[in-house]
């Protein structure tokens, strides 16, 4: 029989300051894409960064596409990306005409191999997509040489990993651009939401302009190219400047959550936990697990269900996927396979990781889930 109690895969906390500032918003009048919560929030999430500069977005999918666009991605152009990671890493490319080109990910980060992305270089290659897998830092140091010896940009696509630390400096301004999602199970949320970081003055110039229809500055409703309309909402930025001010009681928690699985869960050898490198910080966004190649991930995912505990499995390897399979390049370490990223996405799955969770929560959890797998 199902337990009584659901544990959800993740749920925000928006029990701060979130309700004061979204109604100080509401009564300001100034409910849509002007207003101060939009600029503070900006400014403080920069400054969160380590980056001089933040343009708020409508979503991390939008905030990733200005990011492209802003770098003059085209349509002839190819743009490296993680075979494993979510879809709009690659749709984003495609948005500007542009060709992703797959590539195998590591064992030891879940992220993007740096050996991989310099046997996939080419004549077009014109920027490669970094993400930092559910919260752990990819090899930025390796990535970053290969991408500074070819003249490549890098974009950071963080949004997983708010917070997390590479060689004690935060992901998002590791690279030329960052961005950064805010849906609503994030580690912070604005509900939707998406950020694009920068220390570079005519990158954050441009990414104002495209992200308001490309409308000429002093000149009203005077658009030189094509824009978007890819602004956040003062109301957004307003529960955004609330979730801040507790990112690092959230990252503590996190952190807390995986502690306790990886207590219940030592004993078992029928399953690994989220890496996290001597040089990295994870985020741990979602406590994950890769089951061993004997077990059933999705039979496990249903009687767990059935015991009322939600789970979420790894992302398909997006060359797979119906718009990607057979049409762009994919490129592994020793070949023309992404074996990695093939093997993770089909044993891997996302355990409940909600900031509500206690720990006799997730030992309870824990406790089902050893009983289904063994």
């Amino acid at each position: 029989m199902p337990y009584q109690k659901f544990y959800p895969v993740s749920e925000p906390d928006i029990s701060g300051n979130e309700e004061k500032y979204v109604l100080d918003a509401v009564r300001s009048g100034w409910v849509s894409s002007m207003g101060p919560y939009i600029r503070k929030f900006e400014e403080d999430f920069a400054t969160y960064c380590g980056t001089r500069f933040g343009v708020a977005t409508s979503n991390g999918t939008c905030a990733l596409h200005l990011a492209l666009a802003n770098l003059r991605v085209g349509p002839g152009d190819e743009v490296i990306v993680p075979s494993l990671t979510f879809v709009a890493t690659a749709n984003a490319v495609t948005y500007t005409g542009a060709c992703p080109v797959f590539v195998d990910c590591e064992e030891e980060t879940w992220c993007m191999d740096p050996i991989a992305v310099q046997r996939a270089l080419s004549s077009k290659t014109k920027a490669i997509v970094v993400v930092h897998l559910y919260g752990h830092p990819a090899d930025m140091d390796s990535i970053r040489a290969i991408a500074e010896s070819h003249g490549i940009p890098v974009i950071e696509d963080a949004a997983e990993a708010h917070g997390a630390l590479y060689k004690g400096s935060k992901v998002g301004g590791l690279g030329t651009i960052g961005v950064f999602s805010f849906y609503g199970n994030k580690l912070i949320t604005t509900g939707e939401g998406g950020m694009l970081v920068t220390d570079n003055d005519s990158i954050v110039e441009r990414a104002r302009f495209l992200r308001d229809h490309a409308m000429t500055p002093d000149r009203r409703y005077w658009h030189s190219e094509i824009g978007y309309n890819y602004r956040m909402t003062n109301l957004q930025a307003a529960l955004g400047v609330a979730q801040l001010e507790r990112i690092d009681s959230f990252l503590d928690r996190k952190r807390e959550i995986f502690g306790h699985y990886s207590e219940f869960l030592k004993s078992s050898k029928a399953l690994q936990l989220n890496p996290e490198r001597d040089w990295a910080k994870n985020a741990f966004w979602l406590t994950s697990i890769i089951l061993g190649e004997h077990i059933d991930r999705d039979k496990t995912m249903i009687m767990l269900r059935h015991k009322g505990i939600d789970s979420r499995p790894f992302f398909y390897p997006l060359h797979h996927l119906p718009p990607y399979k057979n049409r762009c390049r994919t490129v592994g370490k020793h070949g023309e396979d992404c074996p990695v990223s093939e093997k993770l996405a089909s044993q891997g799955m996302n355990l409940p990781s909600g900031h509500g969770l206690k720990r006799a929560d997730i030992q309870t959890i824990c406790e089902v889930l050893l009983d289904v797998i063994h």
